[in-house]
């Protein structure tokens, strides 16, 4: 099955910058609804609101951190099904096994390429 190109992807990070890189590399790979988050709670809330088909989200992050959000999110009926990215700068492996455990699907680190960022949303979305 292909992959819906315009569905929508929420990416959530504290910094601006990695926001807007993120943004830039998924419209280059061709998605085009990508809505953004500065925290976990903030996430939550359009969460809620909108049906999303993709979360990129910052592991590090106030007052609601990125696994935390996670939790939250395999927590809710309504949500627990989405896929949900993990981007962090720490590579400790105590991190990724919480993050697996939690239900994530995928976990990259910083800093990564679009080829990268491409190839671990391949093995959660499939083939694009």
């Amino acid at each position: 099955m292909a992959v819906d190109m315009k569905m929508p992807i929420l990416i959530v990070d504290d910094y601006r910058t990695m926001l807007r890189i993120i943004r830039n590399l998924l419209t280059k790979l061709g998605f085009s609804d990508i809505d953004e988050a500065t925290d976990g709670t903030d996430a939550l809330t359009k969460l809620r609101s909108r049906y999303y088909g993709l979360i990129i989200s910052d592991w590090n992050m106030q007052p609601m951190t990125g696994y935390e959000l996670l939790k939250n999110v395999r927590e809710d009926e309504m949500l627990k099904k989405t896929p949900f990215v993990m981007v962090t700068a720490e590579s400790k492996t105590e991190n990724v096994i919480a993050a697996r455990q939690a239900g994530v699907n995928n976990y990259i680190i910083k800093p990564f390429s679009g080829e990268v960022l491409k190839a671990k949303l391949k093995t959660v979305l499939g083939d694009f």
